[in-house]
This record gives C-alpha cells, sequence and structure tokens, in this order.
C-alpha cells in the first residue's frame, strides 16, 4: 500500500511539472442541439489496447490485445460480436511461434492494404513484432517478422503503430515500451523493413532508469493535425491509477518529439490527457482518433472499472478529444474519465 501511495504521489508531482496549472483554451464549441448520450465503457469486456478501423461495409471494427475475436459497431458506441477470427489457424500459430502472446494490434492501411502488426510476446528480452495482409473482410493472412527484441536488444518490442508520412510518403513502425519507445522505417508497402534502416529512439526512459514507469512511454498511436505529428503515449504502472494517456509532437515523423513546455520526450517526460476517478482508473494506451458525421473526434482507450471484477478487466471506453487555440488536444471533462457523455454521430 506504501509503494503504490508513492508512486501515486509521484505522479502527481510529474503531471504539475509536466502540466503545470494552465487549462486548456478550448475552440469554442457549436451548438448541435440535442445529441445521442452513451455511457462508458462501451465495451464492458476486457478489451486492453484496442485498435479500431472502418471497413468498406459502412462498420466499425475493432481488436485488442489476444486478437482473439473481432467486435463492430455502426456508431463507436453500440458493439457486438462480429464472430470472426481475425487470423486462420496456420497464421495464428506462426504468430504464436514468433512469440506466444498476441498483443496490442494495429490494423491500419499502407498504400490501399489493409493490414495488421501485432507484438509477439514471450518475455521483455523475447518479443516480436509482426505483420499480416487482409485476404478476406476482417481476416489476416501472415507475412512475416519485422523485428525480434532479442535480435536488436531493444526490451519490450511490443506496442506496433504503423504510420505513413503524408508529405514523404514513407512508411514508419513506431514502437516499444520499458526499452524505450523507437521506430523504423519500413518498405513502402509496409510489410518488411526497409533496407538499411536503422533504429532511432523517440521517447521514454528505460524501466531500470525509472522504476516507478512514470517516464517509461509505452502504447504509440500518431495524429496528424494541422503542422504537427502528435504522438499519444501511456505511462506509469498499467494496472493500476499511475497509468495515464499523454502526448507530445513534433512537425515531422523524422524529428524530435516534445510536450507542451518544450521538453524531450526522450527525457520521459509528456503532457498529460486522461485522468482517473474513483470508479475509472488507468485509463491510456488509446486507439484511432475518428471524426463524426459533425466533424467531432474521438478516441478510443481503455481503462479499470472497479465495478468489474474489483478492476481486473480493461474494458473499451470513448471520449470526445478536443483541439485548444494552442494546437494541443484535451479531453471532454476536463481530462477525468467520462461515465456519460453526447456521443458520435453517424448517417
Amino acid at each position: 500500500m506504501k509503494e503504490l501511495l508513492m508512486v501515486a504521489a509521484m505522479l502527481s508531482i510529474i503531471s504539475c511539472d509536466s502540466n503545470g496549472s494552465d487549462e486548456p483554451t478550448p475552440e469554442k464549441k457549436p451548438d448541435y442541439g440535442t445529441l445521442p448520450t452513451y455511457t462508458n465503457p462501451v465495451w464492458p469486456r476486457d478489451w486492453p489496447d484496442p485498435t479500431v478501423w472502418k471497413a468498406d461495409d459502412g462498420y466499425f471494427y475493432s481488436m485488442s490485445t489476444n486478437c482473439e475475436v473481432v467486435i463492430k459497431s455502426t456508431n463507436l458506441v453500440d458493439w457486438e460480436d462480429a464472430h470472426i477470427d481475425p487470423f486462420d489457424k496456420e497464421s495464428k500459430a506462426k504468430l504464436q511461434a514468433a512469440g506466444w502472446n498476441l498483443w496490442a494490434p494495429d490494423v491500419t492501411t499502407v498504400n490501399g492494404k489493409r493490414l495488421c502488426y501485432v507484438a509477439c510476446y514471450n518475455g521483455a528480452n523475447d518479443a516480436s513484432i509482426c505483420v499480416s495482409k487482409e485476404v478476406s473482410p476482417n481476416r489476416f493472412e501472415f507475412v512475416g517478422i519485422l523485428t525480434q527484441g532479442k535480435i536488436t536488444g531493444i526490451a519490450d518490442t511490443i506496442d506496433p503503430e504503423v504510420v505513413v508520412d503524408d508529405e514523404t510518403g514513407k512508411v514508419w513502425l513506431f514502437f516499444g515500451s520499458i526499452g524505450g519507445i523507437h521506430r523504423i522505417e519500413l518498405t513502402s508497402d509496409g510489410m518488411a523493413l526497409k533496407e538499411d534502416a536503422e533504429y532511432v529512439r523517440v521517447a521514454g526512459l528505460n524501466a531500470d532508469q525509472d522504476q516507478s514507469r512514470i517516464k517509461v512511454l509505452e502504447g504509440s498511436y500518431l495524429h496528424k493535425h494541422g503542422e504537427y505529428w502528435y504522438l499519444f503515449v501511456s505511462s506509469g504502472w498499467y494496472n493500476n491509477n499511475t497509468y495515464q494517456l499523454r502526448v507530445g509532437r513534433s512537425k515531422s515523423l523524422e524529428g524530435e518529439f516534445v510536450d507542451k513546455y518544450g521538453n524531450k520526450l526522450l527525457t520521459g517526460v509528456a503532457t498529460p490527457m486522461a485522468y482517473s476517478t474513483k470508479r475509472f482508473y488507468g485509463p491510456g494506451h488509446c486507439g484511432e482518433i475518428i471524426q463524426d458525421d459533425l466533424g467531432r473526434n474521438f478516441i478510443t482507450y481503455h481503462c479499470h472499472d472497479a465495478e468489474i471484477d474489483n478492476g481486473g478487466p480493461r474494458p473499451m471506453f470513448l471520449q470526445e478529444l478536443f483541439w485548444g487555440k494552442d494546437g494541443w488536444p484535451y479531453l471532454s471533462n476536463e481530462g477525468r474519465v467520462v461515465t456519460e457523455a453526447e456521443g458520435p454521430v453517424f448517417e
């Protein structure tokens, strides 16, 4: 108990150092009239490290750590089991040969082809990231191993995030946790490392540098807004209220990411975005930012719910995201996890 209180105190100190007492200056909110409401969690089953994509049939689909099932929704709020196994038996066997535990999938489109990147985990020093390609709607076939921690020496080669630079056309893989977040360039089809590509560390301390893990960053997600690329990360221990969604930004995917006050994410500092409540704690590892038909932005993430199995599982949550006049993102409800809110609108 004493150790948990110490960690929580450290989180409070670092949050003040990183975010100060400044409140975000919101842009004027349009009057949309009466909007539908929803309650969190939007998917009450265990759904850590969610990824969300919109398919050709108009449905949103989602997969999470373990990669055992795909769920679907028309509105990001009402989800149901799609009864889809994302990998055939042979592909799953190949993935688990690289690492038995399948973690933190990232489903994204690279040059017109939908791909799925998965962390295959045996241990901190034996984790790999593999890529699979879509061969039928929302089903993926194993392509190969992209990177292996036991070869590179990067601990916790997990949490893949692949993004295409809209200016250069380059394809980048961001990944990492207790060994730091790194990036490396992929081939134009996103299915292999580019020849002679180099690993570059972009954020976070090693776990042995900060055993509280407050400055250990993981769960990368990248989003372009205006002239900046925003790197969303999580810090702290995933199983308690020290876990928290944070953000930094850079004008280039190949540049240096900093927090709101110019501190380098390489030092383990990033601007806090999400805060625990008494019931909901440890919000982090976000999925994609999705815009509804009214132009509003929503983000998914996982969080503990103290009313569900004493907070053991990590269900999926949804929250509206705004952009301040200073260009920095912030969440509704002053960053606190929302219980009920106005939901997205899709025709």
